[in-house]
């Protein structure tokens, strides 16, 4: 039986995720709370849609050592809670308090090996965009949802000398009880509790799953083995979901059940 392993949302675009128990996924395929916050860099223009490009704000696949950032997000206060190394910040969404938080990052920055990055023109002062609630600053235009089987990054894991684990591919759903790459050849709709989903297509992944959750560190050629070691012509892992008829709430240990 497949079942959901772990979920999570990422209420700042481009930092680490929370574990949740549940993930509300609303009509237009986006999750409640996702993506609801952004630093963005000084010369991006704020988005008069629901996208923003990697390109436009701080994310790991340019900034790896973002990943070492531990991040909560109170719902009900609205507070932003930032902690690594000897930074331990916590700011509302007022001005102040978005000001603090682009401040701490920016001084956590510069003191990793991404530090010259925010030399570039229009990089700094950094800017915390976003009201908290809102999921609008995805990378597509449609709202989707991310999942992968476990087993495929068991797999993945087991060619690397460095760990591999759920946390580097970034998304929303995890499951268990499939076997590695299976969920690649999912078509049709899959449910998920009492959450239908339409399959949209496999994810094409960036350079931000080579670095380390934990050090921050670019340690895993990971594109480059899933195109050799396993003869993929993109490297790919993960599939893009739509809810169909509306959203609903899906919550860990949910049954999925796939219908190809």
């Amino acid at each position: 039986m497949i079942r959901v392993d772990a979920l999570y949302r990422y209420p700042v675009k481009g930092l680490t995720p929370e574990r949740r128990g549940s993930l509300v996924i609303q009509d237009d395929g986006r999750v409640q709370g996702d993506r609801s916050l952004v630093f963005r860099f000084a010369d991006a223009r704020e988005p008069a849609d629901a996208t923003f490009p990697k390109s436009r704000g701080l994310a790991l696949m340019t900034f790896p050592t973002l990943a070492r950032i531990d991040l909560t997000f109170d719902d009900e206060t609205q507070t932003l809670r930032l902690r690594v190394d000897d930074i331990d910040v916590e700011g509302d969404l007022s001005d102040s308090g978005r000001q603090r938080l682009s401040e701490a990052v920016t001084a956590y920055l510069r003191t990793t090996s991404d530090a010259k990055l925010l030399d570039a023109d229009g990089i700094l002062p950094l800017d915390l965009l976003g009201d908290g609630r809102t999921a609008r600053f995805q990378d597509r235009p449609r709202g989707f949802v991310s999942l992968h089987g476990a087993a495929s990054v068991g797999a993945l894991d087991a060619t690397v000398p460095a760990p591999v684990d759920d946390r580097r591919f970034r998304s929303n759903i995890v499951v268990e009880g499939t076997a590695a790459w299976a969920e690649l050849d999912w078509s049709g709709r899959v449910r998920i509790g009492d959450v239908e989903f339409a399959v949209q297509k496999p994810i094409e992944r960036c350079a931000a799953i080579t670095a380390n959750p934990d050090t921050g560190v670019r340690d895993a050629r990971l594109l480059r083995v899933l195109t050799t070691q396993f003869g993929q012509d993109e490297p790919t892992l993960g599939i893009l979901l739509l809810p169909v008829d509306g959203g609903g709430t899906i919550r860990e240990g949910d049954e999925v059940v796939v219908d190809a």
